[in-house]
């Protein structure tokens, strides 16, 4: 056990208003398995870079072992998966390999293919096999899961499970809460540790949060008391004072003293008023800094008489006169929120794709009602560029709604001015939502949505779901997702 320390650490991007770290400083114990968590654009991945020396920055950050990067670049991927490990780690035995790839219920068989020719999966146990067979080393695992389906990532939680030593980068909820033992989160003013999962620390954020907001409110009604007290007992000194100069008493003088005394008084108080004001002000100004406003989202479904919406007989999809499925058969009626679910691979996009139009080999039987309005999430991102005001305008939605969506999914209006090809794809992937929900459909049909997205977005897309009832559509690996939103399943086997 050793310690990787942290003191000061100041970042910010050149021509950047704003540093993405202001004097951060805390210890990480190399032994434990951290969930490293935090809106998309907090600065996950430059921390992670920052402690790997890809950024210059002001403080210190120290450590004993090394740090190790994944995914890491594969630069020639036609070479045996065997070959490549073995430039990773030169001095490794092969059967220390496959005993490694054993642990994540891999053949090694996979060792003696060209590299390029494993699925996403695959590739991602090799590299993490690499990895944790490095001596002294610390792993910084920026988002393993996303595109892997659920089977995968189950054995990705059950290797992980017997691993330490990790920084891990994940926005799916159920696999931090089996995998880490440590949450580091990256707020609006701090970072911050605590022990558990994410559960734990959800649990620890919401108690917090509600603290603060109460304490807001109380310290808000006491400032309002206090104001208008302090106003009046400096009215009454002034009245007071004035008084003092127009009496006609015979012993005038005497009732000056004691009027004016009186005055002094009152002022007094109004002054000890001010500074508990001041108090008041400053303690609510330490409140709320870290409370993430989750805007409700809105959805606006268009009505239909139509139902149900999509039948499917003995449904089959193929791909070169080969079926990649068994045959299914359901209905997809007005309300129905439908998750479609299956190993990678199976077709489940291919389903969705026959849903809008594209030319789709399929057997058995497909009917979609007439004149059915559809809004589409893909999960490519790659063809998204230009600004946002032409990405509106070429979608032909309302911009300023559009961005009020983004804005409240957590997007900055500083990346208001980027181009749609320089976000990142947590971001490129808020686009697709936002321009989804902007538009009223009597479908949605997303694929993959997630990929990429911050915890606290996939929150705010569940809760807008739940209010609206969208008839939605949607094939996604995040196990929490599925299970607060999904009002029916449809599993592909074959």
């Amino acid at each position: 056990m050793s310690l990787i320390s942290v003191n000061n650490l100041t970042f910010g991007y050149d021509g950047s208003l704003n540093n993405v770290f202001e004097n951060v400083s805390f210890n990480i114990d190399t032994d434990w398995k951290l969930g490293l968590i935090g809106r998309n654009g907090k600065g996950k991945t430059t921390f992670l870079k920052l402690l790997l020396d890809k950024y210059k920055y002001q403080g210190t950050i120290t450590k004993s072992i090394e740090f190790d990067y994944f995914p890491f670049e594969i630069k020639n991927k036609e070479r045996r998966t065997l070959e490549i490990i073995h430039e990773i780690i030169p001095n490794i035995e092969d059967w220390e390999i496959i005993k490694e790839l054993n642990l994540l219920n891999t053949d090694a068989e996979i060792l003696y293919k060209e590299f390029k020719l494993l699925s996403g999966g695959e590739q991602v146990k090799v590299l993490l096999v690499s990895l944790f067979l490095k001596e002294n080393n610390f792993l910084l695992i920026d988002e393993p899961t996303n595109h892997l389906d659920t089977d995968t990532r189950n054995q990705l939680v059950e290797y992980l499970k017997k691993k330490k030593s990790f920084i891990l980068v994940s926005h799916d909820r159920n696999f931090l809460d089996k995998v880490v033992d440590h949450i580091i989160s990256i707020n609006n003013t701090n970072i911050d540790i605590q022990a558990g999962n994410f559960s734990t620390w959800q649990l620890n954020k919401d108690a917090q949060d509600n603290f603060e907001l109460m304490q807001n409110e109380k310290l808000r009604k006491d400032i309002n008391r206090l104001e208008i007290a302090a106003r009046n007992t400096e009215n009454w000194s002034n009245k007071i004072e004035k008084s003092k100069y127009n009496t006609t008493n015979s012993g005038s003088s005497i009732d000056r003293g004691y009027v004016g005394h009186q005055s002094a008084k009152m002022m007094k108080k109004s002054k000890v008023m001010e500074k508990r004001i001041e108090k008041a002000i400053e303690e609510k100004s330490n409140l709320l800094n870290n409370i993430d406003r989750n805007d409700t989202l809105k959805i606006v479904p268009l009505d239909t008489r139509k139902n149900p919406l999509i039948i499917a007989n003995n449904l089959q999809i193929k791909y070169d006169r080969k079926e990649i499925f068994n045959k299914i058969s359901f209905e997809i009626n007005k309300g129905d929120r439908v998750a479609i679910t299956g190993r990678n691979g199976i077709g489940k996009s291919s389903i969705l794709k026959l849903f809008i139009g594209e030319n789709i080999q399929y057997t058995g039987e497909l009917k979609i009602a007439n004149g059915l309005s559809i809004s589409y999430v893909s999960q490519s991102t790659e063809r998204l560029e230009g600004n946002l005001k032409d990405f509106a305008n070429k979608n032909k939605i309302d911009e300023s709604i559009f961005k009020a969506m983004l804005s409240k999914m957590g997007v900055s209006k500083a990346d208001f001015e980027k181009d749609i090809k320089d976000m990142s794809e947590g971001q490129k992937k808020k686009v697709l939502i936002a321009k989804s929900i902007t538009e009223s459909a009597n479908i949605y049909i997303w694929d993959e949505p997630l990929n990429y997205i911050d915890i606290l977005t996939r929150i705010q897309i569940e809760e807008a779901i739940l209010k609206y009832k969208p008839t939605i559509i949607f094939v996604e690996h995040d196990e929490a997702f599925i299970r607060k939103v999904a009002n029916n399943v449809i599993k592909l086997e074959s």
